[in-house]
């Protein structure tokens, strides 16, 4: 009994592992890190567009000569194709995000899979492109998740370093907390969106990106995008 029991716990706790840990390869492949021990990273945004942070977001990428990578909402992306449209039009990596942004660690494969498909069409229609990366919202995913996306020509990707700037914390907690946990070959998430508001406030982040570019490059690092493979 000790030992079925110890089994049983095992098991539960590689599935909680797998679900909800961003980077767990249990349920699939993921990239939660870059493939260098260089002082490399890579920013990305997730869950825009949105009409106000992202267009400035954008304007202080171009300024600095910096590309990102957008995991854009099928939803928002319906509402504001022409924002999609300039993050192609001016050289930044496009994943999916899903259509709705609905935590999918208990979601059936019928729903992912329309999730996914919604989100790939809707990007595909805004940009142009089709978007070759996908990230879960909020990471947690479930067996057929990532196969999923990998059967859309998508490959999933974590990240190294969240910062919670959804949170609002203020713009220079945003900046000190990714300038100061960035090591080499980190994956940053930051949001340029709101999941569940359309409209939500994402100004801090977009406020804090001059100080978090100039901040890294005063450490020595550079700015690359995701490997396709």
């Amino acid at each position: 009994m000790i030992v079925q029991a110890a089994v049983g716990l095992s098991m539960l706790g590689g599935a909680v592992h797998g679900a909800f840990h961003r980077n767990s390869f249990l349920f699939g492949s993921v990239l939660g890190h870059l493939p260098t021990r260089e002082r490399k990273v890579a920013l990305t945004f997730d869950d825009g567009p949105n009409p106000e942070a992202t267009p400035r977001i954008l304007d202080t990428l171009r300024e600095y000569g910096v590309h990102a990578t957008f995991f854009v909402l099928g939803r928002h992306a319906e509402r504001w194709p022409a924002i999609v449209q300039r993050v192609a039009g001016e050289g930044h990596q496009i994943g999916n995000h899903g259509y709705f942004h609905r935590k999918l660690h208990f979601k059936s494969p019928f729903y992912v899979k329309r999730d996914l498909g919604l989100g790939k069409r809707a990007i595909e229609r805004a940009a142009g492109r089709t978007p070759r990366f996908f990230r879960a919202p909020h990471g947690f995913r479930n067996p057929w998740v990532s196969a999923i996306a990998e059967s859309l020509g998508e490959r999933t990707i974590g990240w190294t370093l969240g910062v919670w700037d959804s949170d609002r914390p203020g713009v220079q907690a945003i900046v000190d907390r990714t300038v100061e946990g960035a090591r080499p070959g980190s994956i940053i998430l930051l949001h340029d969106g709101d999941g569940y508001n359309a409209d939500g406030d994402r100004t801090q982040t977009a406020e804090a990106l001059p100080g978090i570019i100039e901040g890294l490059v005063e450490r020595g690092y550079e700015f690359v995008t995701l490997p396709t493979r």
